[in-house]
């Protein structure tokens, strides 16, 4: 029996291991990680080859770790949210994960602040450079993830006012995708800062 085009759209969507959006979100992550894996190897032979002191972390670092982990958490909460129909609770956990990542973003521009006061600047030595572009790549694409997370609350707030409007909501399996696709989206970028915060620990550690 053939399916109907609903059917078929759906299954789709829930197929997701090869649909186009994932495909293109891990294509994605993988380069991203090479990306940074390339930048944290040629740090690592930068400082070697020339003898350079190691950069101490603003204490902000580890204080973005602990706002990243629970922004990454709120994400996760309101997927939770979303698969159990709660609207406020959905709603309410979109804005904390926007609250946090500002709160993120503002900390960072501080620990940047703390470096320019020990005078540490771009141009200072191959090091500080290393981390200034580290830093500021990881925080291009908490940026990159904003719209998105907006995007999503305004939705929520546009299409979820009535009983049946915040059925339709939940029931759409598109929107069930894009929200899946966010989550891994956020959660990589924590897990990707915690490493980034982990390595030039190390590298301070050994002198």
């Amino acid at each position: 029996m053939s399916q109907t085009p609903e059917e078929t759209r759906y299954d789709e969507y829930q197929n997701f291991a090869f649909h186009p959006h994932n495909i293109y979100l891990m294509l994605l992550l993988f380069s991203l990680t090479v990306l940074f894996l390339a930048l944290s190897a040629a740090f690592v032979y930068t400082r070697v080859q020339n003898g350079l002191p190691p950069v101490k972390l603003p204490w902000l670092f580890a204080f973005n770790t602990v706002i990243l982990i629970g922004s990454s958490w709120a994400m996760l909460q309101a997927k939770k949210a979303y698969l159990a129909d709660l609207t406020e609770r959905y709603q309410g956990m979109l804005i904390l994960t926007i609250v946090l990542s500002l709160i993120f973003m503002a900390a960072q521009g501080l620990a940047w602040y703390q470096l320019f006061d020990q005078q540490i600047f771009l141009s200072s030595d191959p090091s500080a450079g290393y981390l200034y572009v580290i830093s500021a790549l990881h925080f291009a694409h908490v940026i990159g993830g904003l719209p998105f997370l907006g995007l999503f609350l305004w939705r929520a707030y546009k299409y979820m006012k009535e009983p049946v409007s915040v059925l339709v909501y939940f029931s759409d399996p598109e929107k069930r995708l894009r929200l899946r696709l966010l989550t891994i989206y956020w959660h990589f970028l924590d897990i990707l800062w915690i490493y980034l915060v982990i390595f030039f620990y190390v590298n301070y550690l050994i002198q």
